[in-house]
Formats: C-alpha cells, sequence, structure tokens
C-alpha cells in the first residue's frame, strides 16, 4: 500500500465520489474548546465512505474478471458501496448482511440491485460463506477494509482533507475517524503523510469494542470478544486487519474510546447545529472531538463523521438522548 496507489484510485473516482466539505459550528466549538471541523462523509454517495474503496475496488477490476460480478460481506455500508459500484459498472453483486444488521441497510442494499444473503453473525462464519458462495459463482469478493484497492480509495477521504484543510489555513490538527477494521483510518493517515505531514491521525471507537486502540498499545492485533452489543454497529469488528494494522501502527497516534451515550449526543449536535445525520458508529469521531478535547493536542479537530445510514427509531434515540 502506498500513497500513488490512492492518487490512482482518486482518479477514476473523479466524476463519480462526492467531494465532502468540512463543516464548523461556533457551538461546537464552544463545547470542545478549541476549533472542531466534521468531514461529513454522511453525505457521501449510499451515505457513508464506503462507496469511496468500493467503487476503487470494483473500478480496479481487469474487465473480464469485474464482468463476472462481485461479492462482498457487510453490515450495511460496505454492503451499499459495492451495491452501488457494481450496479454503475452493469455487473452484478451478491452481498452477505447479518440478519440483525439494520433493516434500513439491507432494505437499501437490495434497492441497489443487489442479491442479499443473510446470516447468524452469533452462529455461522461470514469469512466461510463468502468463500463458498465466491468459489461456486465465481466471483470477485471485495474485503470491507483488508484490501489495497479499498484502503485506497477510503484514502482518497484524507487527500480532501488536506486540500481543504490547506485552503483555511490548517497546518496543524488532530485528525479523528471512526475506526472498525482500520480501512478509512489506515487510507487517511497514508494520504495525510503525504499531504499534510503535521496532522495526527487518531483512531476512535465505542467502548468495550476498541480492539484497534488496545492493538495500538500492546503493538500486536488484539480481538474483540465479540461483535455484538453495540449501538455503534457499523463500525465494530472482530480486529483490525493483517494490511490495515501495520500502516496505523506506522502512522496512528493513541485511540480514543467513547461511550455510546457520547456517540448520541454527537448524533444530536450534529443535528442541531450542523444540520446532519450521522448513525452512530459515524458519531463517535465527532464525540471525541467534542468531549475528550483534553486528549487532544492541537488547537484544531477535524472529525470524520463517517456514515449516516441509521434507523429512525435510533435516529429519534439520539435526538430525546
Amino acid at each position: 500500500m502506498d500513497y500513488n496507489r490512492i492518487r490512482a484510485a482518486n482518479d477514476r473516482l473523479m466524476g463519480h465520489k462526492r467531494v465532502t466539505p468540512l463543516l464548523s459550528s461556533p457551538f461546537l466549538d464552544d463545547i470542545a474548546g478549541k476549533r472542531v471541523f466534521v468531514k461529513p462523509e454522511c453525505l457521501q454517495h449510499t451515505g457513508s465512505f464506503k462507496y469511496r474503496g468500493a467503487f476503487s475496488a470494483v473500478s480496479a477490476l481487469p474487465d473480464e474478471t469485474r464482468a463476472k460480478g462481485v461479492i462482498a460481506f457487510s453490515s450495511g455500508n460496505h454492503a451499499q458501496g459495492v451495491a452501488l459500484a457494481a450496479r454503475q459498472h452493469g455487473i452484478s453483486s451478491v452481498i452477505i448482511m447479518p440478519a440483525d444488521a439494520p433493516k434500513t441497510k439491507i432494505d437499501n442494499t437490495r434497492a441497489l440491485g443487489a442479491e442479499v444473503v443473510l446470516y447468524d453473525r452469533e452462529h455461522e462464519d461470514r469469512d466461510e460463506i463468502g468463500a463458498r458462495i465466491s468459489q461456486e459463482r465465481d466471483l470477485t469478493l471485495i474485503k470491507p477494509f483488508d484490501e489495497p484497492e479499498v484502503i485506497a480509495g477510503q484514502g482518497t477521504c484524507g487527500l480532501e482533507i488536506a486540500q481543504q484543510a490547506a485552503e483555511l489555513g490548517i497546518k496543524d490538527a488532530d485528525v479523528l475517524v471512526c475506526c472498525g477494521g482500520g480501512g478509512l483510518t489506515s487510507g487517511i493517515a497514508l494520504a495525510l503523510e503525504q499531504d499534510a505531514p503535521n496532522m495526527r491521525v487518531r483512531p476512535v471507537e465505542p467502548e468495550g469494542f476498541d480492539d484497534v486502540c488496545r492493538s495500538l498499545i500492546s503493538g500486536q492485533i488484539e480481538r474483540n470478544p465479540t461483535t455484538l452489543g453495540s449501538l455503534c454497529d457499523a463500525i465494530v469488528t472482530l480486529s483490525p486487519g493483517q494490511l490495515t494494522f501495520p500502516i496505523m501502527q506506522r502512522l496512528c497516534h493513541a485511540g480514543i474510546t467513547v461511550t455510546e451515550e457520547q456517540a448520541l449526543h454527537a448524533m444530536q449536535l450534529a443535528h442541531d447545529r450542523l444540520k446532519i445525520t450521522i448513525e452512530p458508529g459515524g458519531a463517535v469521531a465527532l464525540a471525541a472531538a467534542l468531549f475528550y478535547g483534553d486528549q487532544t493536542s492541537s488547537d484544531c479537530v477535524i472529525a470524520v463523521a463517517s456514515g449516516g445510514n441509521v434507523d429512525r427509531d435510533m435516529f429519534e434515540r439520539a435526538l430525546t438522548a
């Protein structure tokens, strides 16, 4: 994985991805005690950053391979990204999703033309299911984070952050990234290493599902005991990836964990002050920016709001928290 691959992915994504802005509010600055900027990837196609990596991976396939179709496994955001990228390339897609994924994400994935295969994440192995179907149908597996072209696509978000921050005169900042398997975090870190080397990338995770934070401390890949039980389902994984962890270990600063209540509060504040809708997993970076300012070393924080695909009931819960 290198910077040049991110640049190549950015070229392929031109005219397809949305260049999301940096948003700010003096009300959020007051809460954080420093300047806060939000990169709203909830405004990206399919409602999350995942579209970047999905389109990057699908578009990088040789024509003959791509024509046979693709397969992916995801709790929802990667699923929708791959489904849309496949439709845009005129190919079929099969998406393996946990049966307990938010209904909105399952319905949206089907609406984008994908064949959805549901599984029990507590008793079934999605990797085994994906490998079997992929072999049976000769489909190419697009992994959710541990795949070079996916990481490269997510890194295009970092290219935009560097350029937009420079336009605002920001040279020094903590960049907080909602982190699951580490595709977005490692991609942004690689991009900023080259384009904005004074910025510090910090992964943010929900309390109790902090495998990346613990891995950065121990120096080896740590695992969560389960992927069940978090409102922040979009970013809960068993462990960081074999490709993503070495990148994060080399380039990222210490991670931050937030509570679910803080994530819900950040959702409310994003709605009230920025007029954007983010899901719990997509809100943890903003929660860290607002409520853990003492753990950041700059007077400026850039938080990536990674996704906004939230069920109505959950969103109403956040607004009344």
